[in-house]
């Protein structure tokens, strides 16, 4: 079967065949609450190379953050010890719903689909700044934020 944005959700894997999962249920980094756990819709390799395509397709990544002229406005805030709060308010300033679904896009093998209200509640164990670039985005582009691993977040919209 194909994947595209239609049929995606059927490429679901459970979180326990997640290669990152380690970020969300381990002791060591943190443990979510079950009811948020339930929430995180890991996707399989062939849907997280299709995202990966498709990000790379629209070249959305060929200048940092963003290809130039690809976003009308681009804003960015530093992520740094003790501003975690700032950073979550600065991503619900965003003014997209906290309910809406997003597609978070760690590489070719990794990608997720989840609330975006629970992306901004747990913001630090979707990316890790020492070794992530996660683009977070929906289909047709009209914004996406670039966490980037040298402890930005770029927002993008058209």
């Amino acid at each position: 079967m194909t994947v595209d944005f239609k049929n995606i959700n059927e490429f679901v894997i459970p979180l326990s065949d997640f290669t990152l999962n380690w970020r969300f249920i381990d002791p060591k980094f943190n443990v979510l609450p079950d009811h948020h756990l339930k929430d995180l819709k890991p996707l399989g390799k062939v849907a997280s190379r299709f995202l990966f395509d498709y990000l790379k397709t629209n070249d959305l990544h060929s200048d940092l953050p963003f290809k130039s002229g690809f976003f009308k406005r681009i804003n960015s805030i530093e992520i740094m010890e003790n501003n975690a709060n700032k950073v979550k308010d600065w991503l619900l300033k965003s003014g997209l719903d906290s309910k809406n679904e997003v597609i978070l896009s760690w590489d070719i093998d990794n990608a997720m689909i989840l609330p975006f209200g629970l992306l901004v509640e747990y913001f630090d164990d979707f990316h890790y700044s020492s070794s992530d670039d996660l683009t977070v985005f929906q289909k047709g582009l009209n914004w996406a934020f670039l966490f980037f691993h040298g402890d930005v977040i770029y927002y993008g919209t058209r």
